[in-house]
């Protein structure tokens, strides 16, 4: 049985987590969310990616610790691998990826959270990585992405000190975008969704390239990139229509192209 669901509804994706009885990842999970982002990302209805975890008290409790009990080195470096592939493909993905944290978010459930380009998440939920309480750490992202959003020394009271934060804690630093009531993220992650499928999607893939460039670039460097980035828009067919149909008074019709 599919331990990630795909449910696609109208330009979204929606990707569930269901390996009870708290999401954690596996080897054959990670496969399976790097396959299915690679697949999205060639469906060029699909303009935007929800992940989200199932029932009401995990988004996702992160990596099997049981992968790890025998210090096993071979085990850790495939996992090392599986974990960065599948979180960098979805970092990736061409369109607009959102998590719906609906409960907690450990770990590796954090870390899918930090690969999305926005953060919604529950008022009950909690935040954490907590991998050196068990003499590991964060290896698909966690030390770089959580330092990039909030700061080097929020991240480390989470990852040094281990401390677990709040919703509403992640919000103040900056770690969520917004808070919602108990039951709405995956209500709230398709409605801004839907915002993403009015933009045109050959824009959004180039915005957020040039957004992103600026984690590992400098803004000197990245300027240029965004001019050659706008005159490239001239050679899809989105451009003409969103011109068009603005003159025009009307809705655009995207094609993705």
């Amino acid at each position: 049985m599919a331990q990630i669901r795909l449910d696609i509804q109208g330009h979204t994706a929606v990707l569930t987590m269901d390996n009870p009885p708290a999401n954690t990842w596996t080897a054959q999970t990670l496969a399976q969310l790097q396959q299915l982002v690679l697949e999205l990302n060639a469906n060029t209805s699909v303009y935007a990616l929800v992940i989200t975890g199932q029932g009401s008290k995990f988004f996702s409790a992160g990596a099997d610790l049981k992968l790890f009990a025998d210090g096993d080195k071979a085990v850790a470096g495939d996992m090392a691998r599986i974990f960065g592939a599948a979180f960098e493909t979805l970092a990736s993905f061409r369109g607009v990826s959102i998590a719906a944290i609906n409960g907690f978010a450990m770990g590796g459930g954090l870390e899918v959270a930090l690969a999305c380009d926005i953060r919604i998440a529950e008022q009950q939920a909690q935040l954490a990585l907590p991998e050196a309480k068990v003499g590991l750490l964060p290896c698909a992202g966690g030390t770089q992405l959580l330092a990039h959003l909030v700061g080097e020394g929020w991240a480390k009271r989470m990852i040094l000190c281990g401390e677990r934060i709040s919703a509403d804690k992640a919000l103040q630093i900056g770690l969520v975008e917004e808070v919602v009531a108990t039951g709405d993220a995956l209500t709230q992650a398709l409605r801004l969704a839907e915002q993403v499928a009015q933009q045109s999607p050959s824009a959004v893939s180039a915005c957020k390239r040039l957004i992103q460039a600026n984690r590992s670039g400098t803004i000197a460097a990245t300027l240029p990139l965004e001019r050659e980035l706008f005159v490239a828009l001239f050679d899809t067919k989105d451009q003409v229509e969103g011109v068009k149909a603005f003159l025009e008074k009307r809705q655009p019709v995207w094609v993705n192209g």
